[in-house]
């Protein structure tokens, strides 16, 4: 259920009764030839609202805008300086938390934002925050390997396409019909969590955008594999989140 979509006496009725709630965040960021200015935050909000659907959770509107300061050397990217996001999706958390919601559960769809965001949860509560991504669990990795391999590489990924492809509908792959250059695992660790070089050279080095990924391998059918899993595994994460944070209420009060 979306957030903006309830009444204030709907909301009001869920926290009486103990409701933590999920928070999407993406970015506004560059994703290859055939990817989607928008595809963090379109899977990131996919994510959560499928996962929302079967454990009866509520999803805030998603966070768009975010820290991708690599990447504005290419049309369409939009870059929130970092300090400037961590205030801004502090200063939510802390509201939603104040309102009364035992905790918020991130689903982020940006390797850029965990920084900024790991922080806002370390001045939380342990139980009044957790941060996932939705590429993380097990299942979702395992199908990835076994779908792409190392073609996923690291941005403008098969799997994030093929889920705005199930989404949206597939656009041409244009330049993205060739492999990129495959990354070394070297490059793959230096460069984690979107530790990415100035904007210029990030655009030099990977001139279409992607980042050792191969867009074009993505399918819609794909995409609804790796969305159901996503979702599956965000759901049961989330329950043990909200009891974990019902518990610590019940045993503070």
């Amino acid at each position: 259920m979306k957030l903006e979509h309830m009444t204030w006496q709907e909301v009001d009725n869920r926290i009486r009764k103990g409701a933590a709630i999920i928070l999407p965040v993406g970015s506004t960021e560059q994703h290859g030839p055939m990817g989607r200015i928008g595809t963090d935050t379109i899977c990131a909000k996919a994510v959560a609202l499928l996962a929302a659907e079967a454990c009866d959770a509520i999803v805030a509107p998603p966070l768009a805008y975010t820290p991708a300061p690599f990447n504005t050397a290419f049309p369409g990217t939009v870059s929130m300086p970092e300090e400037i996001f961590q205030a801004h999706a502090g200063a939510i958390v802390t509201g939603l938390l104040a309102q009364g919601f035992l905790g918020v559960f991130v689903v982020n769809g940006h390797g850029a934002n965990l920084a900024p965001l790991r922080a806002i949860a370390n001045s939380c509560k342990p139980e009044q925050m957790r941060i996932r991504s939705w590429w993380e669990p097990e299942e979702v990795n395992g199908l990835r390997r076994d779908l792409y391999g190392d073609w996923e590489g690291m941005h403008a990924t098969p799997s994030e396409v093929a889920i705005t492809q199930y989404l949206l509908g597939v656009l041409p792959s244009g330049d993205a019909s060739e492999a990129p250059t495959k990354l070394t695992q070297e490059y793959i660790q230096e460069h984690s969590g979107d530790r990415h070089g100035r904007p210029e050279e990030h655009r030099q080095m990977f001139p279409d955008g992607r980042v050792g990924s191969h867009s074009a391998l993505a399918t819609p059918e794909d995409g609804e594999r790796i969305l159901a899993a996503a979702s599956q595994s965000i759901a049961r994460e989330f329950l043990d989140f909200e009891e974990s944070a019902r518990s610590c209420t019940s045993l503070r009060g």
